[in-house]
């Protein structure tokens, strides 16, 4: 049986922080992570959470917060954790952003942006290009933008992104101190 979507609101995991029964995990890219995060929270993007699902959840053990900059991302983290046997996982309602509205404590780096917004750059400027060059090269360029509004058509549907998770194995997307798949098992606590 798969558990509900949980989310919760950053007041409430402000609390929870306060009496230290939760572990938070940040599924977004290495580069995203450094940016804004909340202190004392762990960094699995969501590639090698879904990769290694079965082992994080094993290591999670107390309340588990699922964060990422709009919830898609820590929604499909909580499913694929869900069906490796984490029940109850909670997805945290804003991000980083929302929890240090709310007056959390978040540790601030060089500023990224956020892969939704890649997502939306790289798309936006595929449609122009092919339009563009549609009007000024070759009418078979148009194809180019009906490729690009089929995928997000079908990113929409499936509530999947293609170009996302290319964008996130990109060098701009990976942080100074990405490591291995191994490194962030090691970083989670060990046994449920």
């Amino acid at each position: 049986m798969t558990a509900h979507v949980t989310e919760v609101a950053p007041i409430t995991l402000l609390t929870w922080m306060q009496d230290g029964n939760v572990t938070v995990v940040d599924v977004r890219s290495a580069a995203e992570f450094e940016s804004l995060h909340i202190r004392g929270s762990y960094n699995v993007p969501l590639h090698l959470l879904s990769e290694h699902a079965s082992e994080i959840a094993d290591r999670l053990r107390q309340r588990v917060v699922l964060v990422c900059h709009s919830g898609v991302r820590a929604e499909q983290a909580r499913q694929r954790l869900s069906a490796a046997g984490l029940e109850g996982a909670h997805v945290l309602d804003g991000g980083a952003a929302a929890y240090a509205a709310a007056g959390g404590d978040v540790v601030e780096g060089k500023q990224a942006w956020a892969l939704e917004r890649q997502v939306r750059m790289a798309a936006g400027s595929l449609v122009l290009a092919g339009v563009v060059g549609g009007q000024m090269l070759s009418p078979k360029l148009r194809l180019l933008s009906g490729g690009v509004g089929a995928g997000l058509a079908y990113s929409a549907a499936s509530n999947t992104c293609a170009m996302g998770s290319v964008l996130a194995k990109m060098p701009w997307n990976r942080g100074a101190h990405e490591g291995t798949p191994q490194d962030f098992l090691d970083q989670l606590p060990s046994g449920r």
